[in-house]
């Protein structure tokens, strides 16, 4: 189920604004690639290229190509809420839907793909997404009580639970645990590493030490200014990144002598 990801020149406009230029990367299957770098660089906008997700900000549009085994999410006539569908997001902060179930936010993506599934249907889903997400133990006797009744970290395991309902290929997670406290940041890095043996998944964080815990592979942005486009600088298995960057500022940022 896991998919490849080739993205070959890319840039990301908001109307006449380059917020990113040239970005180029191949991300593996069944791996977790971080992406790193200052606020600002245009890491979190060039992974919501990856789902189009940059495009409900008006005027969002990209050059370039952006394939997932293959197929080009900016393809003509290619639907992207058929590509939210395949490319899954999880957001900084928690957002279940506050008066949705805890049932009712895990199958709320599956239910717009699916109406009419039977109730055994949706109880095996819930649960295995639930599992998925190493929540079913702490809500299996309370799943008809509101979702934003949860800690912030359940909150968090709750749509993670809901992104992969829709089975994905791809997840993609921007800052999961920049709102968690540090138990809930290891839960969901701890989820993180089980949920790769099935996704493609990729992460932007701030936390060094998160990247260097979680990824296969990381990806150094930077951005020469205020009103300059942000660049991709250096990708590589995040043991060099951390160890033996090839670019001076990627070490500089790494080391924390940046800025």
């Amino acid at each position: 189920m896991s998919k490849s990801i080739e993205v070959q020149d890319l840039n990301v406009y908001y109307s006449d604004f380059l917020a990113v230029e040239g970005v180029s990367i191949d991300i593996e299957p069944r791996s977790v690639t971080a992406f790193i770098g200052p606020s600002g660089c245009g890491k979190s906008t060039f992974l919501r290229t990856l789902n189009r997700m940059h495009e409900v900000i008006s005027g969002g549009h990209v050059k370039g190509r952006v394939l997932i085994d293959g197929d080009d999410l900016y393809g003509p006539g290619v639907d992207p809420v058929l590509v939210r569908r395949h490319v899954g997001m999880v957001f900084q902060r928690p957002n279940p839907f506050p008066t949705m179930s805890i049932r009712e936010n895990v199958l709320a993506g599956a239910k717009l793909n699916d109406k009419r599934m039977s109730k055994s249907d949706a109880d095996a889903l819930v649960e295995k997404s639930l599992q998925g997400a190493n929540l079913w133990n702490e809500v299996k006797d309370r799943l008809d009580k509101p979702g934003g009744g949860l800690s912030g970290g359940q909150q968090q395991r709750l749509c993670i639970a809901r992104a992969i309902a829709v089975s994905p290929d791809v997840l993609l997670m921007d800052e999961p645990c920049s709102a968690l406290d540090p138990i809930s940041t290891f839960a969901i890095e701890e989820l993180i590493g089980e949920l790769k043996s099935e996704y493609t998944i990729v992460i932007v964080t701030h936390n060094m030490q998160q990247a260097s815990r979680v990824s296969d592979k990381t990806a150094f942005f930077n951005i020469a200014g205020t009103g300059k486009p942000g660049k991709l600088i250096e990708y590589n298995d995040t043991a060099t990144i951390f160890t033996a960057p090839t670019v001076q500022a990627t070490e500089d940022y790494v080391s924390g002598r940046f800025g």
